[in-house]
């Protein structure tokens, strides 16, 4: 052997590639000290998610109204046991309990046959999110950056937020709700794959459904907030400041994903970020390792190959229409407290502490149950719990109450579990394509929940059960998947399904369905 080959193997010897994932599992740590700070840091996005989308529910409520007083046979006051509403009720008969400032109904009058108003600009809101979904979506896989564009789509809250609050009429109204629709779809997006990519394989799951905790503690402050400022207009410029303060605060001791900088050609800037971690985790990543990408030379999948494909195209119409109604009914539900003539207040917070413990359960029965028993259950229960508040009469409030909690309780066990069941379904080259139908089929869902919220009492309570009731049945097509390989191909998994195929059949098995 010659001198140059000596060379070249000891060459190799000092350069060992490998990918991020193997160097977190065997060098950096999983999930240590700097992961736990980076994700809670990170995660504090969705509760800013959370809150320029649930802030139209107080700022949009119908408040209280009163006659005034008038002479003995007042047409209001003589009706008023009879009259639905003030929409029979003379002007200047009566007035808004806190005067117009007190909400958008009040001050342009949303009410009778304008009521559909509220509908259509809760709608523009998820219709900018679905867009801007999209377009942030794409922003944080090319020259942005996940970093970049988390910081660009707060700021776009904080200033769109802001303007909200200076609307002059109804429709400036509706388009800055719009745009704040469209920054606010990327904020979720960006801070679930900021938080979740630096984390070992092994811990990304249980990481990733901890994210929706952050969305529910956002509601119950938003709630808070609400409560103590009744005036709309103050609301919306208070709930713009987070994005400013995480802005200016948060974003700065949050590092850019590793992974990003590796496909993009930056592997010194990765691997400074992996000794990083590893060093505040106690660990250290020895000399000679460097980081490589997988399947380099792999086909990159579309969603053509979805579709073409005939043993996903069956599971991506599922998940589509699963996730589709889920939305209906989580969103549907979350604005349909207008409609049970209860606190609003008391009713928004009840749902959004009731959406902590359906994380919770999700993870524990995960892995138990497995992710088709758990999704059809959880769809049915919630299904069933809106049936019976929509057959309920209209002054059975506490009842109708329960049913609106246990429904949005399930839902959100329903929803926090189908991103990871649709990320098992799909093999790698086509995962974030089959990911982004199933968002995108979400917020469809979304845009129309505020239409159905504002046909009445009972008929959302009732669309909302048949769509708990179909989305269960449609989750009994798909495949279980727990403990079984993520695919990294079409190809891989075909064969791999078919092999199982063959297995069971060799073994006597009475079903001939693969999984």
């Amino acid at each position: 052997m010659g001198l140059g080959e000596v060379a070249s193997l000891e060459s190799e010897r000092k350069e060992e590639g490998m990918g991020i994932d193997q160097v977190l599992e065997a060098h950096a740590g999983e999930f240590g000290r700097w992961q736990l700070k980076h994700f809670l840091i990170t995660c504090l996005a969705w509760t800013l998610e959370a809150i320029h989308t649930m802030v139209m529910i107080f700022a949009d409520r119908d408040p209280a109204w009163r006659c005034l007083a008038g002479p003995a046979g007042d047409p209001c006051r003589a009706s008023i046991e009879t009259v639905v509403g003030n929409c029979e009720l003379p002007s200047g008969s009566w007035e808004w309990i806190g005067g117009i400032a007190s909400s958008t109904v009040a001050e342009w009058g949303l009410v009778c046959g304008a009521r559909y108003k509220v509908g259509l600009v809760q709608s523009s809101f998820f219709a900018g999110s679905m867009i801007g979904a999209g377009v942030f979506g794409h922003l944080s896989d090319s020259f942005m950056g996940r970093k970049g564009t988390l910081s660009l789509v707060c700021a776009l809250n904080a200033l769109f937020g802001l303007l909200t609050a200076l609307s002059p009429s109804f429709w400036f109204y509706l388009v800055f709700r719009f745009l704040t629709g469209f920054s606010t779809g990327g904020v979720g997006l960006c801070a679930f794959v900021l938080a979740t990519e630096p984390i070992g394989p092994s811990k990304r799951g249980i990481a990733g459904m901890s994210t929706f905790y952050f969305f529910s503690a956002g509601i119950a402050a938003l709630t808070l907030t609400a409560l103590l400022l009744p005036q709309w207009r103050a609301l919306y410029l208070i709930t713009s400041l987070p994005s400013i303060l995480f802005l200016v605060a948060a974003l700065p001791s949050i590092s850019e994903s590793p992974r990003w900088y590796l496909v993009r050609g930056r592997t010194a800037e990765a691997m400074n970020i992996m000794k990083a971690i590893a060093k505040t985790n106690g660990k250290t990543i020895p000399d000679g390792i460097t980081l490589t990408l997988d399947g380099d030379n792999e086909k990159k999948g579309t969603l053509l190959d979805v579709i073409l494909t005939p043993l996903t195209r069956l599971r991506l119409a599922l998940v589509v229409f699963i996730a589709f109604f889920c939305a209906i009914i989580y969103y549907g539900l979350s604005l349909n407290v207008v409609n049970l003539k209860t606190s609003v207040y008391l009713s928004v917070f009840v749902n959004a502490v009731a959406e902590m413990p359906a994380y919770l359960i999700t993870a524990t029965l995960l892995e138990w149950l497995g992710r088709r028993p758990l999704s059809v259950g959880t769809m049915w229960v919630s299904g069933f719990f809106c049936l019976v508040g929509g057959i309920a009469a209209v002054e059975m409030k506490k009842l109708r109450l329960v049913c609106g909690v246990i429904g949005i309780f399930s839902v959100s066990a329903t929803y926090n579990l189908i991103y990871i069941y649709t990320a098992e379904l799909f093999p790698t080259t086509v995962r974030n394509a089959a990911l982004g139908c199933a968002t995108q089929a979400s917020q469809l869902g979304a845009i129309l929940s505020p239409m159905v919220v504002v046909l009445g009492e009972r008929i959302p309570f009732l669309m909302f059960g048949f769509c708990g009731v179909a989305g269960g049945l449609l989750a009994l097509l798909l495949p279980e998947t727990m403990n079984k390989p993520l695919y990294d191909t079409l190809a891989g998994m075909e064969e791999g399904e078919s092999s199982e195929w063959v297995g069971n059949t060799n073994e006597g098995s009475v079903v001939g369905i693969s999984n």
